[in-house]
């Protein structure tokens, strides 16, 4: 049984010019990536830097769980780099292939539900533009459009809240909270937050390989514009064709830490739609 959710819209801004009747009207179908509701089918999971010691084969958790709620049962995916206690395993990659790629030039929007387990943590996901065997050399280079969620610490000494980030020509930087003028809250653990970024596959030239991102969850309770025009990572400016998440566990000497995300509801439909697909 699917569990939907209601939210209140707003109208949208950023990414690309149009009216507040055009961005909510349903126009086209939203595309289903998956849901959870059945089992896993699809996916690629790959431990492509495993460093584990004793040596763990396939120390990723990447399975479907379950949650009781008031509205019935709900399905979804949890991913962890490994089991609690077992690190070095450095890129834990899973990875399924959209109903519909997104060509050069064109813009879509996806739709994802995420729920932080528990920190520490450091994960991330988003969309790629490469095959298999290339995503499983490339790791984090394989992303182009890309969320991250950690409280790490970095090599340079900067040390992660733990709120929703995305990526930018200069690193990663959180999402932020516009009208407070300030970088959002960390994320609350065990509740889900609803995401839409909407993605400018068009090339660099035409302003595109950008994203924006609106959030409802946690600080934000309307959908809310929480980023605007962050960067693909690579901008190789190909057609996107892959849901990607990644994680990691960090080091044997300074680990990050196993603490799961989970996701749910993985949607896409072309052009810029901030409807909600579950409700």
């Amino acid at each position: 049984m699917r569990v939907k959710y209601s939210l209140l819209l707003v109208a949208c801004s950023g990414l690309l010019a149009c009216s507040q009747n055009n961005q909510n009207a349903p126009s086209a179908k939203w595309l289903l990536v998956d849901n959870f509701e059945q089992p896993l089918k699809g996916w690629t999971k790959a431990d492509t830097d495993n460093q584990t010691q004793p040596y763990v084969a396939n120390p990723q958790v990447t399975k479907i769980e379950v949650e009781d709620t008031t509205k019935g049962i709900n399905h979804f995916l949890i991913k962890k780099p490994a089991e609690k206690g077992i690190v070095g395993n450095r890129k834990a990659l899973s990875y399924k292939k959209l109903p519909k790629t997104v060509p050069v030039g064109e813009t879509y929007t996806f739709f994802t539900r995420i729920n932080v387990a528990s920190f520490p943590n450091n994960h991330a996901f988003g969309l790629s533009n490469l095959e298999p065997e290339q995503i499983n050399v490339h790791g984090y280079d394989a992303f182009e459009a890309t969320l991250r969620v950690t409280d790490k610490t970095e090599s340079n000494g900067l040390v992660n809240t733990g709120a929703l980030m995305v990526k930018t020509d200069k690193g990663y930087s959180n999402i932020q909270n516009y009208a407070q003028a300030q970088s959002a809250k960390p994320l609350d653990t065990n509740s889900w937050y609803n995401i839409w970024y909407v993605v400018n596959n068009a090339s660099v030239k035409m302003q595109g390989q950008q994203y924006n991102v609106y959030v409802q969850g946690g600080e934000f309770k309307n959908q809310t514009l929480v980023y605007k025009n962050a960067t693909f990572r690579m901008k190789r400016e190909r057609p996107l064709s892959y849901f990607l998440a990644n994680c990691n566990t960090g080091p044997h000497k300074k680990p990050y830490g196993n603490g799961g995300l989970r996701y749910d509801d993985i949607y896409m439909i072309k052009g810029v739609n901030l409807t909600n697909p579950i409700r």
